[in-house]
């Protein structure tokens, strides 16, 4: 069979995200051959192409997702992109693989699922490939705990801390799309839906603690309007009692800990990177009264990159194997993200209980 052949939105030769997960992440997985890149000019794409050994470069991404050589449109740059971006490679009748999130807003995330209704898409939330967390949801369905009675998570969102670093002003602001409620969170409330079963019922608190955060380029005072704090408790559709609790920045006692009780046994994922969709994590259970360490099967595990969970690139590679076989979540999926998220929202500035589903 043919390899799928791959373009990526924002591959900078800089580094960032694409450079430093998609591209080994393809290199490791049998089936893609990297074709072509965009980048803000065409200058900044012809360098990017010499580095990575990229032989199509564009300064403009519709002609990368216009070009018949490109079978797959991977989206790697800010949300607030997204929908530009995204419209010409669904227009060209292209596969289209989107870093998450997918919109800046509900309503661009609503406009991008219905133009990708007859499309074959995927969005990054990589938590779903993730080899631990696959096997969490499997030893949950087969009944480790027995029935899940209760569940709480508490972690960290990794930026929204003390300072701000280089180039991610952007996120201090809901208006950019890339807030803690918008990744982290959505990540993890993900999570829980891949493992556990969504929210039924919730309440939700967010809150901007800290308005202002030190610029750690030029040592100044600037503002933040985005959350730092967010905290969600509820029931989950099969009954069991869920709370939830980021907090912004980093924590040198506890940046991930998510706990699953039940009537027969426990389960404790930790991580120590806030960022566990995409970070080593560590998983122990117990039916005895004693925790134990759990070991991956490796069934769960491409061959190639056993070893590698460290990497940024181990669960985005997983996620590419998986989307060959069109086992990834889709856009109509991000939708339904999105709605729990507005849903997380509308609990906060209402201080009332809603219902997700009802969306």
């Amino acid at each position: 069979m043919a390899p799928v052949r791959v373009g990526i939105v924002g591959l900078s030769a800089n580094g960032g995200w694409a450079a430093t997960a998609h591209v080994p992440a393809l290199a490791a997985v049998e089936g893609y051959e990297l074709r072509a890149l965009s980048g803000s000019s065409a200058e900044s794409a012809r360098v990017a192409g010499e580095k990575y050994g990229v032989p199509l470069t564009f300064g403009d991404a519709g002609e990368l997702a216009r070009h018949p050589e490109v079978d797959l449109v991977v989206v790697a740059v800010k949300a607030s992109e997204h929908r530009a971006l995204i419209g010409p490679a669904l227009a060209a009748g292209k596969q289209v693989l989107s870093e998450w999130p997918l919109g800046a807003s509900l309503a661009d995330t609503e406009a991008l699922a219905e133009a990708a209704k007859d499309a074959k898409t995927a969005v990054g939330l990589q938590g779903r490939s993730a080899p631990a967390l696959r096997y969490l949801r499997d030893l949950i369905k087969d009944g480790y705990v027995g029935r899940v009675l209760s569940t709480s998570l508490i972690g960290s969102g990794g930026n929204w801390g003390p300072s701000v670093r280089a180039g991610r002003g952007y996120q201090l602001h809901p208006d950019g799309g890339a807030t803690m409620l918008t990744i982290p969170f959505a990540h993890t409330v993900d999570a829980f839906d891949m493992v556990l079963g969504r929210f039924s019922e919730l309440s939700a608190t967010v809150a901007t603690v800290r308005s202002r955060v030190r610029d750690e380029v030029t040592g100044e005072s600037v503002a933040m309007t985005a959350p730092d704090q967010i905290a969600v408790s509820g029931v989950l559709n099969g009954g069991a009692v869920a709370s939830l609790h980021l907090r912004g920045g980093s924590s040198p006692a506890t940046d991930f800990h998510w706990e699953i009780n039940g009537t027969e046994g426990t389960l404790v994922l930790t991580a120590a990177d806030p960022l566990f969709w995409i970070a080593k994590v560590t998983l122990r259970g117990s039916r005895t009264g004693v925790l134990e360490k759990l070991t991956v099967p490796t069934r769960y595990e491409l061959p190639q990159l056993a070893g590698r969970s460290a990497e940024p690139s181990y669960n985005v590679a997983h996620a590419y194997a998986r989307h060959l076989k069109g086992d990834l979540p889709d856009f109509a999926h991000a939708l339904r993200v999105h709605r729990v998220l507005g849903a997380v929202q509308r609990s906060a500035d209402s201080g009332t209980r809603v219902h997700p589903d009802a969306e």
